[in-house]
This record gives C-alpha cells, sequence and structure tokens, in this order.
C-alpha cells in the first residue's frame, strides 16, 4: 500500500462511525477509545494522501472521495468533446457519443474514417486494401494497429453519420432488418412466415418482444391503452389506483368493481412475438476454432466491450462507440455544502468551488534527522533515495514538520501511543507534543524575523525534549524518537492474557508505521448569521478547533 520512503496519510473520520445496537447503545464502547491501527484491514479505506482529500467549510470535517454525494453537471464524448444534454440521455437511454467516433475492438485505439478502393498492387493480397483520395466507399481505420473495419465487411456510402449507418448493417455489410420491415413486408402479403430465427438479432428481438407486450397490455387492459411501456404504466402516481385495482377486478373496466374472470395474457408464441429458440448447435464455432486456433477468438476484455451481443471471434468484434464521460459535483453528506463544482464547458480543466483539505489543515512531512542515503547530484534526475532498513532496539530520530496553510496561529496537540500497535511494537516518542505555528502571512514578513539563527547551533547540539527543532514563517518542525521492534518470531512480548502468535511474518508488517492524533486549534473571524441580524463587531472571531488521525511511515525493519 505505501512506497518505501517516508510518508503522510490522513483517516478520514467516516470511516470512525460508532456502531448503535438495539436501545440505541453503542454496541461495543471500549473500541471507541482504542488506538487507530493502521495494520487492521480496514485501515486501506480509510487513509488517504492529502492531496485525495476534500473540506467542508460548514461541517468543518475532512471529506474523502468515498463519503462524498456525486452530482452530474455535463455529459461529454471523450473523443470529440462535444457536450451532451442530459435530456437525450433520458429520452434515449444511450450513453455512447452518436457521432463519428469510435474505438478499434482490438487494441481500443481512435477508429479514423477513410476512403478505400481496392488495390491493384500485385504485391498486396486482394482483400487488402489502400486509401482513395478521390472519394468513397469509406472505412475506419486504426492506426495502432492497423485493424479496418472492411475485416467485418463494413463499408460506408459517406465520410460523415457514421453511428446511423453502421447501426444499419450487420457483419459483413447485410442490412439490419427492423421491426417497420417486418410489419410492412406482413402488411403486403398476411400469409408470410416468421422470420427465421438466424436472421433476428438482440435489436429485433427486443423490439418485437416490447410491441407484443404493449399490445397484450393495451387490449386486456382498457385503463392502460395508449400508455408507453417504458413509463412504469403510471403505478407510481397516487391516482393511479383506478388502473391497478383494474388489473385484479377483472377486463379493465374503470368504474365500479366488475365481477368475473380477469382477462389472462398470453405469452409469446413465435418470432414475431420476440420469441427466439435458443440455437445448441455449436459445430460450426467448433470447426472454425479448430481451423483457426485460440488466436482467432476474442480475449475477455474486447468481449465486454462489445454493446450489443458478446462476440466468440475476432471477425465477429465491431466498433465501439465511445462511453460517454462526466464532469461532477461533490457535496457534503451532511450538510449538502458544495465542496466541489466543476465549469460546465467540456474544454475547461477549472474549478467553479475548489474546498481541498490542504489549504485548511497542516501538511505534515518527515523525514530522517540523519539521512544515510547518498545526496542525489542536481543534473541528475529528479528522483528520492531509499533509506536503509532500520535496525532493531537502535534509536532513530525523524523530523516532523508542520506547515500552516491558514492566516491565522494554529495551536496543535499530538498524541501518539508510547508502543506501535500490532505484533511488533516499536517504542516511539514525540519530544515537543505541544507548539503553536504562526499565521501563513506574506514571505517577505519571514525576512524581517531571525527565526533561523539557531540552526547550526542546535544540529550541534542535537534534538531537546519539549524544544522546537526548527521554526519558518508558517511551519513548525520538531523531532520524534523511534525505536525499531526486533522481527523475530522467539522475542515477541505477551500482551495480556492473548496468546502469543507465532505465524510467519506476514506482508507488510515489516514496515513501521505510527499512528499520531492530531488536534488543532484557531481563532478565525465569525460567520454571518443569515437568520440573525449582522454583527456590529467587526473583530468578532470564535474559536475552532479540528481533530484527526494520521499516519507517519518512517521506513521498513531490518530482517536481521
Amino acid at each position: 500500500m505505501a512506497p518505501l520512503t517516508p510518508y503522510t496519510y490522513i483517516q478520514c473520520p467516516c470511516s470512525d462511525q460508532t456502531v448503535f445496537g438495539p436501545g440505541g447503545a453503542a454496541s461495543d464502547p471500549e473500541e471507541n477509545d482504542q488506538t487507530f491501527d493502521p495494520k487492521a484491514p480496514r485501515s486501506n479505506y480509510s487513509l488517504y494522501p492529502l492531496e485525495y482529500l476534500l473540506y467542508c467549510e460548514d461541517c468543518q470535517q475532512i471529506r474523502c472521495p468515498r463519503c462524498v454525494t456525486e452530482e452530474s453537471v455535463t455529459y461529454y464524448c471523450p473523443n470529440c468533446l462535444f457536450e451532451v444534454p442530459s435530456s437525450n440521455l433520458r429520452s434515449e437511454g444511450n450513453s455512447r457519443c452518436t457521432r463519428s467516433c469510435y474505438q478499434c475492438p482490438v487494441c481500443v485505439g481512435p477508429l479514423q474514417v477513410g476512403a478505400i478502393q481496392p488495390t491493384t498492387d500485385a504485391n498486396l493480397l486482394p482483400t487488402q486494401y489502400q486509401t482513395n483520395p478521390s472519394g468513397g466507399p469509406y472505412a475506419l481505420f486504426c492506426q495502432y494497429c492497423n485493424w479496418t473495419s472492411t475485416e467485418i465487411g463494413i463499408e460506408f456510402d459517406r465520410p460523415s453519420g457514421i453511428y446511423n449507418q453502421l447501426s444499419k448493417v450487420n457483419n459483413g455489410g447485410q442490412p439490419k432488418l427492423t421491426l417497420r420491415d417486418v410489419k410492412d413486408r406482413r402488411k403486403d402479403n398476411p400469409d408470410e412466415p416468421p422470420v427465421p430465427d438466424d436472421q433476428v438479432d438482440a435489436d429485433l428481438q427486443f423490439a418485437n418482444l416490447k410491441a407484443f407486450y404493449q399490445q397484450q397490455l393495451s387490449e386486456s387492459n382498457t385503463s392502460l391503452r395508449g400508455l408507453p411501456l417504458h413509463d412504469g404504466l403510471g403505478f407510481s402516481s397516487p391516482a393511479a389506483l383506478t388502473r391497478i385495482m383494474s388489473l385484479y377486478t377483472g377486463r379493465g373496466h374503470q368504474g365500479r368493481l366488475q365481477q368475473g374472470p380477469a382477462d389472462i395474457m398470453r405469452e409469446a408464441l413465435g418470432t414475431n412475438d420476440g420469441l427466439k429458440i435458443a440455437n445448441l448447435d455449436e459445430s460450426k464455432d467448433i470447426k472454425k476454432l479448430i481451423d483457426g486456433g485460440w488466436g482467432v477468438t476474442a480475449s475477455i476484455e474486447q468481449r465486454s466491450q462489445q454493446p450489443t451481443e458478446p462476440a466468440r471471434f475476432e471477425d465477429e468484434l465491431r466498433p465501439i462507440a465511445y462511453l460517454l464521460r462526466s464532469k461532477r459535483s461533490k457535496r457534503c453528506p451532511s450538510c449538502r455544502h458544495i465542496i466541489s463544482k466543476p465549469e460546465a464547458k467540456v474544454v475547461s480543466t477549472r474549478f467553479k468551488i475548489r474546498l481541498v483539505a490542504k489549504s485548511y489543515i497542516p501538511t505534515i512531512t518527515i523525514r530522517p534527522l540523519n539521512p544515510t542515503a547518498t545526496p542525489v547530484p542536481i543534473t541528475y534526475r529528479p528522483m528520492v533515495q531509499e533509506e536503509e532498513p532500520l535496525k532493531p532496539h537502535q534509536a532513530y530520530h525523524f523530523v516532523v514538520t508542520f506547515k500552516n496553510p491558514l492566516f491565522d496561529n494554529i495551536k496543535v496537540t499530538l498524541a501518539s501511543p508510547p508502543k506501535t500497535p500490532g505484533r511488533f511494537s516499536s517504542r516511539v516518542t514525540v519530544l515537543c507534543p505541544q507548539f503553536e505555528v504562526d499565521a501563513n502571512t506574506d514571505m517577505w514578513d519571514d525576512a524581517l524575523k531571525d527565526d533561523e539563527r539557531d540552526r547550526s547551533r542546535k544540529a550541534d547540539e542535537g534534538p531537546e525534549v519539549g524544544k522546537i527543532w526548527e521554526k519558518g514563517r508558517n511551519w513548525v518542525s520538531i523531532v520524534l524518537e523511534v525505536i525499531p521492534a526486533s522481527l523475530r518470531i522467539d522475542q515477541l512480548e505477551k500482551k495480556g492474557n492473548e496468546k502469543i502468535d507465532t505465524s510467519p511474518l506476514k506482508k507488510g508488517e515489516d514496515l513501521l508505521e505510527i499512528p499520531m492524533f492530531v488536534r488543532m486549534e484557531w481563532e478565525s473571524e465569525a460567520q454571518a448569521d443569515m437568520d440573525g441580524p449582522p454583527s456590529k463587531d467587526k473583530e468578532t472571531r470564535e474559536k475552532r478547533e479540528l481533530a484527526y488521525w494520521c499516519v507517519l511511515g518512517v521506513g521498513r525493519i531490518s530482517h536481521e
């Protein structure tokens, strides 16, 4: 989960909620007083870097990506950046781009429209095509894997309106049979037999089935006549009680209750009604697999990308229309306050509202006091050298820096358990648990101060208990002393009445993570009350506080 270099993660308070049992009593009162355990399995879902977190000004709480409420602002195609109105999505029910934006079904690369004609080059096969600058027919080309739509026998008459043209043809170039074509045939020749099953695709089957049940509902219930099937028959409305009762009182008559047997809807009997018998004869597919081998089959990823019927072989894969993306705003789940809202313009990457936690809580960084890694020269590519593993039972000092983003002074109080939770408990000591960080004022004010005059002297004397290591304009550094535990199973200590776990070393147990409780207090300008009268005292300030858990990863313990 974590890198090898020192890091800092923040716990979101949404995962630290008390579970109440019957009668409103907490199920486990002692669990709330326990130290946060970064080794617990649930901790992986509650720890985030500071850059991933947001902040609600009304609730004054940290918000993570899992505990916010999202709302779609706009829908757009990631290829052509064309904005799609939300009303079109509700009416058509299509979540893909309806323009000429397609992805390759083999490599998922973007497809381009180009003119084609049969080649006359003797070095190429007769089935290969080359670009025709004079005009059509047209096809879709992939610039990455050289796949073309001609491999599945699909060509287009014009370079625009690819979505409508592709939706009307099957693989091989045969036009799709629609419900209107079936009705026209039946009108001209009522005695014509039903459409064979091999010519009925998923779209035609769904259209036939929908039309069949729509007709059955309108014939058996007069009160439902004229209602479309996708509107839920009006059952969601309180005024539809008469329609609901007509389903059970017989013959769908409105008014007084009718006695007698109810109308019975028949089931689909043929292809015209939407019934399609499953074809269990797979000898054709088996022969194709034997001749072509495993290479002609489509992968699971390729089959899952197909919006219609899943394809078994690569020559059955159809171009994939781009899936629409959406810009979303985020609200606080408690007060419904907007904490993040992007601009509606598709081409814009800016935000109208963006309350990031980095602007409200201190940035915590940790580094070793005496680094062992060789510094990287400036001329080299930017990189971070990894520190050597920590030796057990040897004291190490780390410098923890708190940088204040607020324009007010904050008072920070730290609390850390004397021993880290887990099977291998390391000793931790915070040399300065209480300190104050100055406000984030103008950077030129730092030139008037002389806070860094004793840096060289402190480096010679070493860290002292209860004193700050370094201090700047809006940041303070303290020293953290750590004594890593041994990873040997025979040196495990018994904790209370628990049995000693002698199982082998698990993954991640050699990682030394320190849970630390941070409590910050500050005074800021009082917020104006919208309901009450405006305050005459402009210098009214209110006291605020925020408390949360964080995890400091200092490195790995040596296995020696």
